[in-house]
């Protein structure tokens, strides 16, 4: 049990090093990948603390994490429309919405959810520590292992319904992908497996920002230019989805 909570302890005071960095690199704006980092670093510590649900701390530490999730989608969001649209020619539209995000980095850094969140992973390890002390963890091990098994087996069963939403897909395998990463002595995988998850991730990531950007052209009158192509791209994209989720449950079952 000690050797299980010092891995997770472990684990999150090496993402508040990555947050923090991420944080400095924001309010610089020394690069264009600083927004990403910081939202792949929640991600990950998010697949990390949810089979701990219910433990000391860590409630605390999962809403202050979902609320910087929320807070940056719709700039990520923007982020990478506006580079979809320089890359395909659409410079005016691109260079609009490049516009919107003068100012945004910095203001993400000092955002009082990115600062609560700082302060909230900083305190966690002494929360762990405590609750071990008091043997609040015993059975921490099982317990992650069990619910390591129910989200497998909510992909297996998502992936085996001919309705399967794809939206729903692509969340239950970031979580399954990512809670593999953080519990690599619990939760196995065999290279073939983590590889068609990676894959099922890149192209269920590719078929989401297309119907997404559908979405937006709606309501946005200079992206109706991109609609015919998106819309054959996005069927495309279904396809390609399909196949590698065909592959995916084919590595799992």
């Amino acid at each position: 049990m000690s050797a299980i909570v010092d891995h997770v302890i472990a684990q999150v005071v090496g993402l508040e090093i990555r947050l923090l960095a991420c944080q400095a690199r924001l309010q610089a704006h020394t690069d264009p990948e600083a927004l990403h980092d910081l939202r792949t670093s929640v991600r990950r510590l998010r697949s990390l603390i949810r089979p701990l649900r219910g433990l000391p701390g860590v409630d605390q530490l999962e809403d202050a994490a979902k609320a910087v999730g929320q807070l940056t989608t719709p700039l990520r969001d923007r982020e990478v429309l506006a580079a979809h649209l320089a890359k395909q020619g659409h410079e005016q539209a691109a260079a609009r919405r490049v516009e919107l995000m003068h100012g945004v980095f910095a203001q993400v850094a000092a955002a009082p959810e990115v600062e609560r969140l700082a302060r909230v992973v900083d305190g966690f390890p002494r929360f762990a520590r405590a609750a071990q002390r008091q043997k609040l963890l015993r059975g921490l091990k099982g317990t992650i292992d069990k619910r390591l098994g129910k989200q497998w087996k909510k992909l297996a069963e998502a992936l085996k319904d001919p309705a399967h939403d794809r939206h729903r897909l692509r969340l239950l395998i970031k979580r399954v992908r990512y809670a593999a990463e953080a519990y690599p002595q619990l939760d196995q995988l065999p290279a073939e497996v983590m590889a068609r998850l990676k894959k099922a991730q890149g192209t269920l990531g590719d078929w989401h920002d297309l119907w997404q950007w559908l979405l937006r052209a709606q309501q946005e009158a200079d992206l109706q230019p991109c609609v015919a192509g998106w819309q054959l791209s996005l069927k495309r994209a279904e396809q390609r989805c399909d196949k590698t989720l065909d592959k995916l449950l084919a590595a799992i079952v």
